[in-house]
């Protein structure tokens, strides 16, 4: 089941943060995933599966550039390969389409899984070495909504 975050999740998404660290999260991304989760929530969706929070991501929006973001994509450990955040991901495409102003998706991830994205329709346009931490480096791409 997907719906929106409260903030009655955040310590669970904390750790399934910490479960995915150092795996795909550098340990100093957790105080900015606390700070996101504490300010700059705007759609932000958590996963249940059996009463417990399996995964999360959000989308942030920036009207004035035609942009929404795909942001802090987290799933747990024991669900990854499983379909949940291809799910996550077309469900927040979904939400995006009914964004009139909205006409390309980015999603800024790592080396480590942006190929996840690629694979659905989103294409890499810029990379740079240690951007999130050292080992961690930015992976861009975009999408233009019409693909969505």
């Amino acid at each position: 089941m997907i719906r929106p975050y409260t903030p009655a999740d955040k310590q669970q998404l904390l750790y399934l943060l910490r479960l995915n660290t150092p795996t795909y999260f550098a340990a100093e991304e957790e105080r900015d995933f606390a700070g996101y989760l504490e300010k700059h929530v705007e759609d932000y969706f958590v996963v249940e599966e059996g009463n417990r929070l399996v995964g999360a991501g959000g989308i942030n929006y920036f009207p004035e550039d035609g942009l929404a973001r795909i942001s802090w994509d987290v799933i747990h450990p024991n669900f990854q390969g499983k379909g949940i955040g291809r799910r996550l991901l077309q469900h927040r495409l979904q939400v995006i389409r009914n964004k009139p102003s909205i006409n390309a998706v980015i999603v800024r991830t790592t080396q480590l899984v942006y190929r996840f994205y690629e694979k659905t329709g989103f294409a890499l346009e810029k990379t740079e070495k240690d951007f999130w931490a050292k080992g961690f480096d930015l992976y861009q791409l975009r999408m233009p909504l019409a693909k969505v």
